[in-house]
């Protein structure tokens, strides 16, 4: 490069930095529109214009909104233009006092973007920032509250489902037989509202009962269940290709969800059931621990008493209740619950028989109820 070239460069560059954050020209601006209007892209217009790529950026992102063409801001007054794109306050926009949480929230809605929310607050004059600067104060603001490395999860999308390290005693009033009763849990990922309830054992007859009575429970179906690698889910726990077992597999397919399993000893891919187990443990088993419950029925019930309080408790962080989460922004979401219920099928191995017929598969139907 010759000694004039990195001249000029440097003054470019010079130029660049002493004009950072001031407002654009509109002479400047009107010449941004008229080179892309003639097909040239963001870097060359960033080039020639002698701004930041990310200024163009902006500046054709606002016009774009406002449905602006080059002809159309050759009849505007610059002031008209200003107040148009919502550059007026300039000046003000790192004033600008913005409310992220409910930003936050509304992202975990299907199709909201950073890009869509900042557009509506410009056009409602709820603030001026450029977009850069919107989407940085809100990283900012993610990171001053924990939530960087929290899983952000679409409404409908996922519900994930385990069960609890504790049980519970069911005694027999009768016989006296003492059970433990294994406590399944299932969370929907945007909402957190949890669903619980105590079985006989981790069967897959309970397993999967379980599962329909969630899903009655939410009133609808997600797009994803999320299990842990169970032995009544799953046949074969791999990293890349677990195998379902088959009737997880007919289950699935009745309700046309996809089930797609975590990863072995990968204790991140569930942690969002993992805290919904934590506070089932807290919340219900922990004061119940001294009751005692003769049937499945009554500490069900009492399981459902203490499950809508905890549903209803307001969520630090959040400001609202896992009920009113779901009900604001997950419950529309669902998919609808099948017209007829799932019928439980038990594949096994028939023996072959003394001809040396081939095997075949008997099949027992009984309904889970």
């Amino acid at each position: 490069m010759s000694y004039r070239s990195t001249k000029n460069a440097v003054g470019l560059g010079a130029m660049k930095h002493r004009n950072q954050g001031k407002l654009l020209s509109m002479v400047k601006f009107r010449e941004i529109i008229r080179l892309y209007e003639l097909g040239y892209n963001q870097t060359q217009i960033a080039t020639s214009c002698v701004v930041a790529r990310s200024t163009v950026q902006d500046y054709i992102r606002r016009a774009q909104a406002k449905h602006l063409s080059y002809e159309q801001l050759q009849g505007l007054t610059d002031s008209e233009a200003q107040v148009m794109l919502g550059k007026h306050q300039s000046r003000q926009a790192k004033y600008d006092e913005i409310d992220f949480e409910p930003i936050h929230t509304e992202l975990q809605s299907k199709g909201i973007t950073l890009a869509l929310l900042w557009q509506e607050g410009i056009d409602h004059q709820e603030w001026s920032l450029s977009y850069g600067q919107f989407c940085r104060r809100y990283n900012q603001w993610k990171g001053r509250h924990n939530l960087s490395m929290r899983q952000v999860h679409k409404a409908g999308e996922k519900l994930f489902v385990d069960y609890c390290g504790l049980t519970m005693r069911v005694q027999d009033p009768i016989t006296g037989e003492v059970s433990d009763a294994q406590i399944f849990v299932a969370c929907l990922g945007a909402s957190n509202y949890t669903f619980a309830e105590a079985t006989p054992t981790q069967a897959i007859p309970h397993w999967l009962g379980s599962h329909q009575r969630a899903l009655a429970f939410f009133g609808g179906v997600p797009e994803i269940i999320v299990p842990d690698n169970l032995k009544s889910g799953i046949n074969a726990a791999c990293r890349y290709e677990p195998e379902l077992n088959r009737s997880y597999q007919e289950f699935a397919e009745h309700y046309g969800v996809a089930v797609i399993p975590t990863r072995v000893r990968k204790p991140r891919d569930k942690a969002k059931v993992e805290k919904a187990v934590q506070e089932v443990e807290r919340q219900i088993i922990a004061p119940l621990r001294h009751e005692q419950f003769h049937s499945f029925r009554t500490l069900n019930e009492a399981i459902a008493v203490k499950l809508k309080r905890l549903n209803e408790r307001t969520m630090q962080g959040y400001g609202m209740s896992r009920q009113q989460r779901f009900e604001q922004i997950e419950q529309s979401t669902l998919k609808p619950l099948p017209v007829y219920p799932f019928v439980l099928a038990q594949w096994k191995q028939a023996r072959p028989c003394s001809l040396q017929c081939p095997p075949r598969r008997q099949i027992f139907i009984f309904s889970d109820e």
